[in-house]
């Protein structure tokens, strides 16, 4: 959290994080290489998701149209993560905080579904 300041960060038993996958000090002396060519394959794969989303949108595919726009931007999310943050090759720990983060949000938008698809109509008075 504070630069060159390790007694101010957020603690963590060695024992826990050896158990997740490491120690901060080894995850810290460590970069994984990505090559570009990846980069380059990542990036069409995500121009092609795009793509896709215009092409499902123009569709008009009703009640399945949030469905399929939500998978391909929950695959799009994942892609970026992993390759351009760098998370494929990062700790347990790290992967297991996006993934909880993922969860929740994923929890608020389906209750947000159900709440709006149990909701009763109501004719206005006005």
């Amino acid at each position: 959290m504070a630069y060159h300041r390790f007694n101010l960060d957020l603690f963590i038993s060695n024992s826990l994080l050896n158990w997740l996958g490491g120690t901060m000090a080894s995850h810290q002396s460590t970069h994984h290489v990505i090559p570009a060519k990846v980069f380059v394959i990542i990036l069409g794969i995500l121009l092609v998701l795009t793509v896709l989303t215009v092409v499902f949108h123009s569709m008009q595919l009703g009640s399945l149209a949030a469905p399929v726009a939500f998978i391909i931007a929950t695959t799009k999310a994942v892609l970026v993560m992993a390759y351009f943050m760098h998370l494929k090759y990062d700790t347990t720990i790290n992967k297991m905080i996006f993934g909880t983060a993922f969860f929740f949000v994923a929890l608020l938008f389906i209750l947000c579904v159900i709440d709006i698809a149990t909701r009763i109509p109501v004719q206005s008075t006005l």
